[in-house]
């Protein structure tokens, strides 16, 4: 199927007033908000006669590098900027979201790492005769997949659907800003987007060339079930087809197929037959953000905000002391401050 003539709807004020209204969610009290509603209808306006006469030009991105507890480097697009990206997304999104595999769970309506923990569990129960026996687990990650999307395949793969000429300018607007020919900005969220489209090829792959029923796949990170090893020696089959059709190359080390009984990676937990235990990298964070707000460098809200997150995806693994050990800690620094 051929979508065109998208780009009306994209840029009509009606969607960029909508957009706008999504891009300030949660940010009400930024400065550079503020700024921006202080002429608001002139504001959207002014874009859209940019965007309909095709002169829009993304500001520069803004990067930082965020330390927890791996090392990341996200750069940040202008507010209004993210009211296109918002935009486009408003208008793309329901027409791809069609097209992808239900087990398909990261950055989508309805999904996330809780909906792909529940798939893993099921697939689990599945292969392994609801755990009265043995089963395995191909385990794989593509090696810096953000940084190693290649524009030209993805706009291939953006063509076989949108023949409007116009939304293709906007789409290449946006990703030359990154000024590379290949990767997009973390941060961003048409990145996440894009990332769908482009990994919806493995997907398709995966699910209907080598009739995998058991695969669930968030952002880079993939895994397939079977009863035996036999089931999931593809490794190499998917390594070739990742390489050969979209430039992507597997991170071997964290590639590989493990017994389902010694626990499998996965969406931020470690996942055993009977209970899951958080990775330790996520303790760590939790623990980096108390150490920060002892140092005095955040205020007690963000660490409120930063605990209640955490702690409503910790619930879901077996580590009620430590949860509890964590408020308790929380609660002694705050009384200790006022």
């Amino acid at each position: 199927m051929e979508i065109d003539n998208l780009y009306n709807e994209i840029i009509s004020l009606e969607n960029l007033f909508f957009a706008y209204k999504k891009a300030r969610k949660h940010k009400t009290k930024k400065f550079y908000v503020k700024e921006f509603e202080r002429n608001l209808f002139n504001n959207l306006l002014k874009l859209n006669c940019e965007l309909k006469n095709q002169i829009y030009k993304p500001k520069p991105l803004i990067t930082f590098i965020l330390r927890d507890t791996k090392t990341r480097k996200i750069s940040k697009s202008d507010f209004r900027d993210r009211i296109v990206h918002h935009a486009l997304c408003n208008i793309l999104e329901p027409i791809f979201d069609k097209t992808f595999i239900y087990d398909s769970c990261a950055n989508r309506k309805g999904k996330g790492t809780l909906f792909a923990l529940k798939r893993f569990e099921y697939f689990q129960r599945k292969v392994t005769h609801n755990l009265t026996s043995g089963g395995y687990c191909l385990k794989a990650d593509i090696k810096h997949y953000f940084q190693e999307i290649n524009h030209e395949i993805l706009l291939g793969i953006i063509k076989r659907k949108i023949i409007d000429e116009k939304v293709i300018w906007l789409i290449k607007t946006i990703l030359k800003n990154f000024d590379k020919d290949k990767g997009m900005p973390l941060g961003n969220l048409t990145s996440q987007f894009f990332a769908n489209i482009y990994l919806h090829e493995l997907d398709y792959f995966v699910k209907h060339k080598l009739k995998a029923r058991y695969y669930v796949r968030y952002v880079d990170d993939f895994i397939l079930l079977g009863s035996s090893k036999e089931e999931l020696i593809i490794l190499e089959v998917i390594k070739d087809f990742l390489n050969k059709s979209l430039n992507l190359e597997l991170h071997l080390e964290k590639s590989k197929i493990v017994n389902l009984s010694k626990g499998v990676d996965f969406v931020g937990f470690r996942n055993f037959y009977y209970f899951k235990l958080l990775r330790k990298r996520n303790i760590k964070k939790m623990q980096s953000r108390i150490d920060l707000f002892n140092e005095e460098l955040i205020s007690y809200e963000k660490m409120d905000e930063s605990f209640q997150g955490w702690n409503a995806y910790a619930q879901w693994a077996n580590c009620y002391k430590l949860r509890k050990i964590f408020l308790k800690i929380v609660k002694e620094t705050y009384l200790k401050f006022n």
